[in-house]
């Protein structure tokens, strides 16, 4: 491991790929992924945005999801790639701080929105002749307000304490962002109370809203399977397995990764599971979600033939 000058406050980041050809080309499909993953959120907030069709309940949370989703992978691929393609690792105590608080920000806010999400599908199935009463405009707005106050606080609380940490071993972090617990072993204090603070915090903020959209499912297609339609059984069933698969690729790696104690943990895991919800998932999430809706990809299609019909 790289050594660091005990007398500065900076970091360096040690990153996620080797310094070589190898290290390079998984660096370029990071980027084609960083750009696959900006062209389809920024799509998806644009046509939910635009489309009268889509300016309901379940696309209003989505365009947040997507929100966060954009400002999630633009925190950490960025500085990721200019250190690989710069050879400088430095990183400010500042720089670190302020990386570290939207990154927990986005990760807080959207497993507090994934519930949300969870909810408004619940409602709309098992109880649909209540649903604009429990889902109405000022209720979607609450939770999205929520979702994102919640997520704040709780990582301001983290990074204040993670800058008032005194640092005195080397300042290179194993990760290839500033990730609160990667920089824990760098502390020359007992952090116990603070990987307690994480446990709790993991516990709050991802296994609770899990465990609630775990529920919630379990209600829906309960109600699903009890269905006389069979369209309206396909329909349902093709939402909830959307919504299940992206709280998959979210919740699973980031649950293993910050409840597992100290003791059963390694960098290369950890960085390798980070990629899943810091990378792929914000990737995934506006492709499932057109792929597999018809009424995203109808307004797709209504947007693009307003387009060509204004070129003509």
């Amino acid at each position: 491991m790289e050594k660091w000058n005990h007398t500065s406050s900076d970091f360096i980041l040690l990153g996620l790929f080797p310094p070589n050809q190898t290290g390079l080309l998984l660096l370029f499909l990071i980027i084609l992924v960083f750009f696959l993953a900006s062209v389809g959120n920024s799509t998806m907030i644009h046509l939910i945005r635009i489309d009268p069709r889509l300016h309901t309940p379940m696309y209003f949370l989505l365009s947040q999801l997507s929100l966060m989703d954009l400002m999630y992978i633009s925190t950490t691929v960025p500085k990721m790639a200019f250190d690989f393609l710069s050879g400088q690792k430095g990183i400010s105590f500042l720089g670190c701080g302020i990386q570290s608080f939207f990154f927990l920000t986005m990760a807080c806010s959207e497993g507090l929105l994934l519930a949300s999400m969870a909810y408004d599908r619940y409602v709309a199935i098992c109880h649909p002749l209540h649903y604009s009463i429990r889902m109405s405009k000022s209720m979607c707005v609450k939770m999205i307000i929520g979702s994102w106050t919640l997520g704040s606080v709780n990582s301001l609380a983290h990074t204040v304490y993670a800058l008032h940490i005194p640092y005195c071993r080397s300042r290179a972090i194993d990760h290839f962002f500033c990730d609160v617990p990667a920089m824990l072993p760098l502390a020359c204090m007992d952090t116990w109370v603070y990987e307690y603070m994480v446990f709790v915090s993991t516990t709050l903020f991802l296994l609770l809203p899990f465990l609630g959209i775990t529920a919630s499912y379990g209600r829906v297609l309960f109600a699903v399977y009890h269905m006389r339609s069979k369209e309206g059984r396909n329909k349902a069933f093709a939402t909830c397995s959307t919504h299940l698969t992206v709280v998959t690729f979210y919740y699973a790696p980031f649950v293993y990764t910050y409840l597992r104690p100290r003791n059963l943990r390694s960098p290369a895991e950890d960085k390798i599971l980070a990629v899943f919800y810091t990378i792929l998932t914000p990737m995934l999430n506006p492709i499932i979600y057109s792929l597999r809706n018809k009424e995203v990809l109808g307004a797709m299609t209504r947007v693009c033939g307003t387009f060509s019909s204004l070129k003509e």
